[in-house]
């Protein structure tokens, strides 16, 4: 017996530590979604401009890059996180405007954050229930992002609205693996900084709410 406590004691650590991360993930998106749905309501309210949001992601863009790495292993981190979902939800403001605008709009917004809830929470339902390791999309996920922004940049000289609602619907599909991927990989080790793996969560969770509203826009009885 006591030739395997030792081995026993570094798995129980390892799972209190799994557990840890993945309750401080939680707690801390629920809280930046939170923050960033008080944003778009300023944002709202103010009446921004539409160049609101590429600004808001811009800036978005240079924290998580520039920023985030140096800052993910300290309490500044919280700060950065809080920084840059604060910016995506602030530009989310004209876009949910013009949804607003809209015969249907607040119909077309409500679907859209009930049909985001539903797919973050069962895909990761499935993913802490099944604990299975999907490590294995990464490869695949980051090369249907790379095609993704390509086709996007793509259609902004194309302008084809049926392309544009094939590009939504990747992206929901991409971001759904991503919500997998990255549940699988707190679950099995993989990523033990709640701050990191917070914002590559809401990413998932923001452009998923965002490609529906887009598709659901589409189908609606405006013109």
């Amino acid at each position: 017996m006591n030739n395997y406590s030792p081995q026993i004691a570094r798995s129980q650590a390892s799972a209190l530590e799994t557990n840890k991360v993945l309750r401080s993930t939680y707690m801390l998106l629920s809280m930046t979604l939170m923050f960033s749905a008080v944003m778009a309501a300023v944002s709202m309210s103010l009446q921004m401009g539409p160049m609101t949001n590429l600004i808001a992601f811009v800036g978005s863009i240079v924290l998580i890059w520039f920023v985030l790495p140096r800052t993910a292993n300290s309490a500044a981190g919280i700060g950065v996180v809080f920084a840059i979902t604060g910016l995506m939800g602030f530009g989310l403001g004209p876009i949910l405007n013009h949804y607003l605008a809209m015969t249907t709009g607040s119909e077309i917004i409500m679907t859209a954050l009930g049909g985001t809830g539903i797919i973050f929470l069962s895909l990761s339902a499935y993913a802490l229930t099944t604990k299975r390791d999907f490590s294995f999309l990464g490869g695949m996920l980051f090369a249907g992002m790379m095609v993704i922004l390509i086709a996007a940049i793509a259609n902004i000289f194309l302008t084809i609205p049926a392309f544009s609602l094939a590009i939504s619907a990747a992206v929901i599909l991409i971001m759904s693996g991503f919500i997998l991927f990255d549940t699988s990989r707190i679950i099995n080790g993989g990523e033990t900084n709640y701050i990191l793996a917070t914002v590559s969560m809401y990413l998932s969770i923001y452009n998923i709410f965002v490609s529906l509203l887009q598709i659901l826009g589409a189908f609606s009885n405006d013109d």
